[in-house]
């Protein structure tokens, strides 16, 4: 198993968020985890890349164990997670290919192979033509690209996608949740925290969702409640 929280209790000083949060994600698996507003979503993300750290409990991502974690290794457990916000946090004042190749210099990747990646992840993307455009040159759907881009460049085992279709319109957003399922083909977990139940409905996805402090094991398709 890649991803598991077991018996997770947290919260905000006096307010509970999650109180026996289980759950499992596997190698290469693609899932979705959703719920209301201020159920947590977001939370279960800062847990699983350890910016917050479960009050009891467990979370443990591929060799990683949130109680036994030290500081030291926390960057090397971030280099296997990408991160896809709904914001996308791309930085302004660089181009395309300069918010691609800082990720990978901060992690001391040699140009030549910086370069290789870069291309060969703008292909996958759909964005080679737009390599050096800023941020704001972008269209919404097009920034999100370089988002997903940015996530998937290090070569994670585990993507992160939190509320990916939240500034998209629905064609749009069909288009990146078909870029999620293409990257998730080729073997690398994808995970999409999301209150949008339309995309999730035309998936074929396991489905988690977040009530009461707790993560109900199975959705019926078609069915959700919000």
């Amino acid at each position: 198993m890649m991803l598991s929280f077991d018996n997770v209790e947290f919260h905000y000083k006096n307010q509970p968020v999650f109180t026996n949060l289980n759950m499992e994600l596997d190698y290469g698996e693609f899932v979705f985890v959703i719920g209301k507003s201020g159920i947590g979503k977001s939370t279960l993300m800062q847990l699983i890349y350890m910016n917050q750290f479960p009050l009891t409990g467990t979370v443990r991502i591929a060799e990683f164990d949130s109680q036994t974690i030290k500081p030291s290794q926390i960057p090397l457990l971030r280099r296997k997670i990408g991160v896809i916000f709904q914001d996308f946090k791309l930085l302004p004042d660089r181009n395309v290919y300069q918010n691609l190749a800082y990720v990978m210099k901060v992690t001391g990747i040699p140009s030549k192979e910086i370069k290789k990646r870069i291309n060969e992840t703008l292909n996958e993307v759909g964005l080679s033509h737009k390599r050096l455009n800023k941020p704001h040159e972008l269209s919404g759907g097009e920034q999100q690209r370089v988002a997903i881009a940015r996530a998937i460049i290090n070569e994670p085992i585990l993507v992160l996608a939190d509320e990916p279709t939240g500034n998209l319109d629905p064609e749009t957003s069909g288009e990146i949740l078909a870029l999620l399922k293409k990257i998730n083909k080729r073997g690398t977990a994808v995970l999409v925290v999301t209150h949008n139940y339309d995309i999730v409905k035309k998936g074929n996805e396991r489905v988690i969702k977040l009530e009461d402090g707790r993560a109900l094991k199975a959705v019926i398709k078609h069915k959700i409640e919000s």
